[in-house]
């Protein structure tokens, strides 16, 4: 009895330092991800910040790196990876990738180069001016809108930990769904 209760607690510690490793591996890989797709988007052209297509491709890299970390963690535990499990597996991942993000971005803007928050804000503010025209916004919204967005500096200290909590919060929810789909369809529990 005391031998299944070692083998039982050994493989809950293997699990764990599977979940661990995985976790913290691919939040770094998620981190310098956007680091780099950061660093490309500064180097390259600044006006990418205000495309939409460039957060597509952002979005379906974190994605690919998720699911592949689903998937590489769920073989590495021989199938065995119930919800809990998966769901903290994802979670490390995330929150490890998001504080990448945001420690390099407060870097880069508030302290590399500070001009460039205030570029990218000017483009957006253009970016969001020529949208609202062309849905025949009113004059008075568009000029609320430009008034706020200059009274905002998304990439200030303060917002982008603000911001990174928020995304901590999404990544969650969508760590929900993943951990949901990649669980093991035994009901064992780590």
């Amino acid at each position: 009895m005391e031998l299944l209760y070692l083998l039982n607690n050994l493989n809950r510690i293997i699990m764990n330092e599977i979940i661990k490793k995985n976790g913290i591996t691919f939040g770094v890989i998620a981190g310098l991800a956007s680091v780099l797709i950061t660093t490309l988007i500064y180097t390259i052209d600044i006006t990418l910040f205000t495309k939409w297509w460039v957060g597509v491709i952002s979005i379906i890299i974190s994605l690919s790196i998720s699911i592949y970390l689903m998937i590489k963690t769920k073989k590495d535990l021989n199938g065995n990876f119930p919800f809990k499990s998966a769901f903290t597996t994802y979670f490390i991942s995330a929150v490890i990738g998001v504080l990448i993000s945001v420690a390099f971005n407060i870097i880069l803007f508030n302290f590399i180069d500070p001009a460039a928050k205030d570029t990218i804000k000017e483009l957006t503010i253009k970016f969001t001016v020529e949208m609202l025209e062309k849905f025949n916004t009113p004059k008075n919204a568009i000029n609320d809108a430009i008034k706020g967005m200059q009274e905002n500096d998304p990439y200030s200290i303060s917002q982008l930990l603000k911001g990174s909590v928020y995304a901590i919060l999404f990544s969650s929810l969508f760590g929900l769904i993943l951990a949901a789909i990649f669980k093991s369809k035994t009901p064992e529990h780590l």
